[in-house]
């Protein structure tokens, strides 16, 4: 009886949420081709986001993914055009599938259904999500959170089916991207991910929180944050490029305070004439605004030096631009007044140190190779952290967790041609980690102890962490004993009722526990 109520209640649900997309897109100015391929991404969504829940564990439920999906349909999509490549009225950039315009809300995309909900995700995000104190960062952060989560929210339509799981490095839209983004979903998980990427209370500090996480969850983490900053200006330089500039002339101004705040006596005495050359400037602006032959002479005097298309309009308009600058001058002067005041000096001193130690990549001439190099080396760091969480877990739920997630991550693309699994520098570290978790399984009787012999037990059931059978738990093992000429050869074939692995074949096994050629369940 409940599995029957629970299949009802999913149909109502699925009804509901084709209802309510249905009266939204009415009301919208959606062509008949979009419907058709919203529709269709609803459908496939309700099929296969059973199977997403089971292999990532610790993600938003389907009610909660499709409210948030139609939610951003309602409102952030005024329209939505499907276009062919052959289109006359096709303006989509050769190198893109669509374009959203944020202002009017609108999206013009290629009939490619993953493509589609992509631009939905994206069209639906905030761009401050980390506050401005932390600069460039704030950007950069922000934008690998924002890429990072909308790649993540279209997984369920491009690698699962309804019966398989299957993951096509070329089909991800950022493989760097998405990779630290499982990182951070990993470490501090969904929710809070979530939380920071809605952002809806935006006086709350996230990036303090997120690095308080860590450290209540694994320590002082310092390593990762400045790998985790780095990394994300280096992949922001990529993607916009005329950005670079900017970014390095915040590079030399955090350089030139870092070196001027070496010598105390001398930071106080800049800095205190700084704050007497911005309350000249103030004075000076009040003077100009309130005099209107003054006021006339600097209209003259600017509009004088500025090419035709800059030109201010009017002297009531220059008027409201030093207003402006008049506010700036007073903000500056109350930050410096802060740095000033000891406490808030140690504390400026130490942020520009943190700064320091992710602004370096700005100076280096091959980006692309530091790419590479912090990627592996957040891995190494990532890899240590979940060491340390796996050495902490008591119970069968957080073993579970962890034995999916781990499954989940090795299976991650690294670039267009490997996996995680595959990263030959890497291969210590998950060697290390898969020997833990299966101890700690075997220890808490969820997998099978194969054999008595440690090493046998670990060529064995480390096969499970490279299988894409949905529910872990369904699997089966097979040790296969075939005869060789005077000698015997070994291999293992893992399966359940949808899935045959290939053989693999595997070192002689000692002291086992169970027979050759012998289906058994793998899951206690």
């Amino acid at each position: 009886m409940p599995p029957k109520k629970k299949n009802l209640l999913e149909k109502i649900v699925k009804k509901d949420y084709k209802n309510e997309l249905e009266e939204i897109m009415d009301k919208k100015r959606f062509d008949e081709n979009a419907k058709s391929i919203l529709l269709s991404i609803l459908y496939k969504i309700d099929i296969a986001y059973k199977d997403i829940e089971i292999v990532k564990r610790g993600i938003e439920n389907k009610e909660e993914y499709l409210e948030n999906l139609i939610k951003t349909i309602k409102n952030e999509c005024n329209s939505i055009k499907i276009v062919k490549m052959s289109d006359k009225q096709n303006n989509i950039p050769q190198n893109k599938t669509y374009i959203i315009d944020k202002k009017k809300r609108s999206i013009t995309s290629y009939p490619i259904e993953r493509k589609l909900l992509y631009a939905v995700s994206k069209i639906g995000k905030k761009e401050n999500i980390v506050k401005e104190k932390y600069s460039i960062i704030n950007k950069t952060l922000g934008n690998l959170l924002n890429i990072g989560n909308n790649i993540d929210l279209v997984e369920p339509i491009r690698d699962f089916n309804g019966y398989s799981w299957t993951t096509i490095a070329k089909e991800i839209e950022s493989i760097n991207y998405n990779l630290i983004y499982q990182n951070l979903r990993i470490l501090v998980g969904n929710k809070f991910l979530n939380k920071w990427i809605l952002n809806n209370e935006f006086m709350i500090d996230y990036f303090e929180e997120f690095k308080e996480e860590l450290e209540k969850l694994y320590g002082k983490q310092n390593k990762f944050v400045s790998y985790l900053c780095a990394i994300s200006i280096l992949l922001d330089m990529e993607c916009n490029v005329e950005k670079n500039e900017l970014m390095l002339e915040e590079c030399k101004y955090v350089l030139k305070e870092i070196e001027k705040i070496k010598d105390g006596e001398k930071f106080v005495e800049e800095t205190t004439k700084e704050k007497r050359d911005l309350t000249k400037k103030i004075k000076l602006i009040d003077t100009i605004i309130n005099d209107k032959n003054l006021l006339e002479k600097e209209y003259a005097k600017r509009n004088e030096k500025l090419p035709l298309e800059k030109k201010i309009f009017s002297m009531k308009v220059l008027a409201k631009k030093m207003e402006k600058e008049r506010q700036n001058y007073i903000n500056k002067i109350e930050k410096l007044n802060e740095i000033l005041n000891p406490q808030k000096f140690l504390k400026y001193k130490k942020e520009l140190q943190e700064k320091a130690e992710y602004l370096y990549v700005l100076s280096n001439t091959e980006p692309d190779k530091e790419v590479e190099e912090i990627k592996y080396k957040m891995q190494e760091v990532f890899l240590n952290m979940l060491i340390s969480k796996i050495k902490k877990i008591q119970t069968k739920q957080e073993m579970e967790k962890i034995i999916y997630d781990f499954r989940y991550y090795i299976l991650l693309p690294y670039d267009e041609k490997r996996f995680i699994k595959d990263i030959e520098k890497l291969e210590k570290s998950i060697k290390k980690t898969e020997e833990l978790i299966i101890d700690k399984a075997i220890e808490l009787k969820m997998l099978t102890k194969i054999s008595e012999d440690k090493e046998t037990n670990y060529n064995i059931l480390k096969n499970i962490f490279y299988i894409r059978i949905i529910k872990l738990e369904d699997a089966y093992l097979n040790l296969i004993e075939e005869k060789n000429e005077n000698d015997f050869k070994y291999y293992i074939q893992i399966l359940d009722e949808n899935l045959f692995e290939e053989k693999i074949e595997i070192p002689k096994p000692k002291e086992l526990n169970i027979k050759p050629n012998k289906k058994i369940a793998i899951w206690c």
